[in-house]
């Protein structure tokens, strides 16, 4: 892994997403932490116990992989063992977002995953987002719940408590926040309509197929579901799978930019369309 940013560059690159997320609504008082892996063994996040709409790059605080302060005057957020639980078990991801946003956090209180095959570019950017099991807060079992899950997937509704992102970056983990939180609202919004509509299995394939194509290996892809039917998922048991121009020796992580990916999901959303 090559560090490419300096360490004053990533202290500004939370303290912009801090903004976001607070600015957002998703989280208030002092709910919420990110962090990015800045080093093989050093990590930065945000503080406990501060607000992250009003926070500065000089209140950030550096630990090492085991959570022992490195640097900072004020002590890391009690819940930084989730990221570095993550870091240690997901080769690849350096950067993590917990907030309560509130769509997806109130599918979180109600107990229900956001799995259904419904929108392309869900789809095509997070698959399906699986509910972990409730973990009191601060301590080992929110990472261990996260941990069943944490190979296939890059969002996770958290029971009873809220959200959690992960990325190559803190962008691309704030990018699938803001995904998932959209995809909440949308299909809390369907529900009350009365309907729920999954797009065909056929359908899903050509988009699973499609994004194949071009999205190489994004650190864990589950596929999404048809009612209880998993399609394409990558796993031990992954029956479904069709994603054939992946093997197990690809190593490789494609990020993409917000646009870049709204380009990739017009094409496959055309190719549907055309068909």
């Amino acid at each position: 892994m090559v560090y490419q940013k300096t360490e004053s560059q990533y202290r500004n690159d939370i303290i912009e997403i801090c903004k976001r997320v607070h600015r957002n609504g998703w989280v208030a008082s002092n709910d919420g932490n990110i962090s990015i892996k800045i080093g093989p063994d050093s990590v930065l996040c945000t503080p406990t116990g501060m607000s992250k709409g009003y926070l500065t790059t000089d209140q950030l605080v550096k630990v090492d992989m085991d959570g022992n302060k490195l640097e900072g005057e004020m002590e890391a957020s009690s819940e930084v063992k989730i990221h570095l639980d993550v870091f240690k078990n997901k080769p690849g991801i350096n950067s993590a977002v917990h907030a309560h946003p509130p769509y997806s956090t109130a599918f979180a209180v109600a107990g229900l995953p956001l799995d259904q095959c419904v929108i392309p570019e869900i789809i095509v950017s997070l698959g399906s987002i699986p509910l972990t099991a409730y973990g009191t807060p601060s301590t080992q079992e929110i990472p261990n719940s996260i941990r069943k899950y944490l190979q296939d997937h890059n969002a996770f509704l958290m029971e009873n408590h809220g959200a959690f992102t992960i990325g190559g970056d803190v962008y691309q983990a704030y990018y699938r926040m803001e995904s998932m939180e959209l995809f909440a609202k949308i299909s809390l919004l369907a529900k009350t309509l009365g309907n729920v509509n999954n797009i065909t299995e056929e359908n899903v394939r050509k988009i699973i197929d499609l994004r194949s194509n071009f999205i190489k290996d994004d650190n864990g892809y589950a596929g999404c579901k048809i009612g209880d039917k998993l399609i394409n998922s990558v796993g031990p048991s992954g029956e479904n799978n069709i994603n054939s121009s992946s093997s197990p020796g690809d190593n490789e992580m494609i990020t993409l930019r917000k646009s870049e990916l709204v380009e990739i999901v017009s094409k496959i959303v055309s190719n549907i369309v055309n068909k």
